[in-house]
């Protein structure tokens, strides 16, 4: 495990740099907010995966950088799921804290079947409303702008939760933004989004072994 925490530093400290030199010196063809979007959405899956945390305030830090980026693009869906997910990334602080029994640390857990039902509901009900608003207010990709904000608000929802599922809805929804994200241009981050992806397999393997061992029986 430390082993490969050493791995990522190393790689992820050599690729911040090279990509923020790279910029400012304009021999990549990015931008510094793009930039460093990239660097903390980066750190902030890997320190969720770990269960780490700190993943809420670098999280927040990446809620600001693309805000920034969105704006620049007229993703006005994407842009202002930023701000709800900086209001999700505090209450996910406070309830990773003290969510559990007792206001200890939340553990992981199942969805139950209820909260899948609402969840979907609301999912289906938010796509469709925010592709007719998106659409009144010129949205450059109103549907896939919707679908996009909607799955991630459940999916940062879930996360606050702790429920291990949330990272099956983060799959589905990035391969849907990587697939938006070439077509608007923006292939750092269509690039960011496909690391997420290898990222969300990795914490649903370790979540799962997590959640393995608090289910195996104590005996007295």
């Amino acid at each position: 495990m430390r082993r490969q925490t050493l791995i990522f530093t190393l790689v992820f400290t050599f690729a911040s740099i090279v990509l923020l030199i790279g910029s400012y010196s304009k021999l990549l063809p990015f931008t510094p907010t793009e930039d460093l979007a990239f660097i903390t959405g980066a750190l902030c899956v890997w320190l969720t995966v770990k269960e780490n945390i700190w993943n809420w305030p670098i999280g927040i830090a990446n809620n600001i950088f693309f805000f920034v980026l969105f704006l620049e693009q007229k993703l006005w869906g994407d842009m202002t799921l930023q701000i709800m997910f900086a209001i999700l990334g505090f209450l996910g602080w406070y309830m990773w804290l003290f969510g559990g029994r007792g206001h200890t640390k939340l553990q992981i857990s199942r969805t139950p079947g209820y909260v899948v039902v609402i969840l979907t509901i609301i999912g289906l009900g938010a796509t469709t409303g925010g592709t007719y608003y998106f659409k009144s207010i010129e949205d450059s990709a109103p549907l896939l702008d919707a679908l996009i904000t909607a799955m991630s608000l459940i999916a940062q929802f879930m996360l606050t939760k702790k429920y291990i599922e949330n990272w099956i809805v983060w799959i589905v929804m990035d391969i849907i933004s990587i697939g938006l994200y070439i077509h608007k241009g923006l292939y750092l981050t269509a690039a960011l989004y496909a690391i997420f992806i290898g990222m969300c397999f990795a914490g649903l393997k370790e979540w799962r072994e997590t959640l393995a061992k608090q289910e195996e029986p104590v005996f007295a």
